[in-house]
């Protein structure tokens, strides 16, 4: 066992109270890893870890084991200092969003990451920027050391590695594999775990099978670009996976993009890609996230969003 595992096992047992956050508006790997870890807390050391999010945890993840372990962060006394507080999946301070105030409060943090972080605010980091999901770093460290798996967490463990990789569709080295073969040897259903995703809301399929419907193409079909106006981003349960995915489908498409209006004057910007990294389209405007799937906020209209972000991937050397 390593003295980074040794110090992060020392860390819970002397904690008095824990806290674990993930980044806001969580998805698969960020709730996953999350309650993965409050569950193994819990019965290696006899713990209560409380997680915290900010945003909207979409539908498809509300069947999963631990969900309503959940608590948002206005539902919990906002004088609470937690001595402890775990960081996952965040990839930058300023995703943190309500949840950010029991951070700073803390006397000291461990944070799992996968993403490449502009600011490190852990003083305790298990970072891996070469894994596909933070939950893989998770298991490295039960691997490492004498903590004990349960269901739950060999679960949601496997739930946020199918969850960012697509399915397995943004694989890009064998370890997710690997992890995810030790994962099904130690008890993970795959099926089922793929059919608790299955739980979309209706409204939110037709929502975002229209933008879908009504896509513009770019650069000879290579960009396919997908609207979500105000009326129908309110009825959007998460990041528009499904529209990203559905555009991604499409022969000759190898870049995706999908604007949603959240207000007037703020509008969110989902890329994907297939071939070239567009995450440095993202941080220019003020986002970031993975190689191949990034995003950004842009405060200003709808039209001169789209018009800037077109713009951006014109300027790639790819042509009209």
């Amino acid at each position: 066992m390593n003295e980074k595992i040794k110090d992060f096992i020392e860390k819970i047992q002397n904690a008095t109270s824990i806290a674990i956050v993930g980044h806001k508006n969580p998805d698969g790997d960020s709730v996953g890893s999350a309650l993965a870890l409050k569950e193994l807390i819990n019965i290696n050391f006899n713990k209560n870890a409380t997680v915290i999010y900010d945003g909207n945890i979409p539908k498809p993840l509300e069947l999963i084991p631990l969900r309503d372990d959940m608590c948002f962060y206005e539902h919990i006394d906002p004088s609470i200092k937690f001595d402890l507080v775990i960081l996952v999946d965040y990839g930058t301070k300023n995703n943190l969003g309500g949840a950010e105030s029991f951070v700073s409060k803390s006397d000291f943090i461990i944070e799992f990451d996968h993403h490449i972080n502009d600011e490190v605010i852990g003083n305790l980091c298990f970072d891996d920027t070469t894994k596909a999901a933070t939950s893989q770093i998770i298991l490295d460290v039960i691997r490492n050391s004498d903590l004990e798996m349960n269901q739950n967490v060999i679960d949601l463990l496997t739930l946020a590695i199918i969850t960012d990789t697509g399915n397995f569709k943004f694989v890009r080295n064998s370890d997710v594999f690997i992890d995810s073969a030790y994962l099904v040897d130690h008890g993970a259903d795959m099926g089922h775990i793929m059919n608790l995703l299955n739980n979309r809301d209706r409204k939110t399929v037709l929502v975002e099978v229209a933008a879908v419907a009504n896509a513009e193409f770019y650069l000879h079909n290579k960009l396919a670009v997908a609207v979500l106006k105000h009326e129908d981003y309110k009825k959007l349960d998460g990041r528009g996976e499904l529209a990203l995915g559905l555009l991604a489908q499409m022969r000759g498409v190898e870049f995706v993009v999908l604007f949603k209006e959240h207000r007037e004057d703020e509008i969110g910007v989902s890329m994907r890609s297939k071939t070239i990294p567009v995450n440095a389209i993202a941080e220019s405007f003020g986002g970031g996230g993975h190689l191949f799937a990034s995003g950004a906020i842009i405060h200003d209209s709808l039209e001169n969003a789209h018009d800037m972000v077109i713009k951006a991937f014109m300027n790639m050397g790819l042509k009209l």
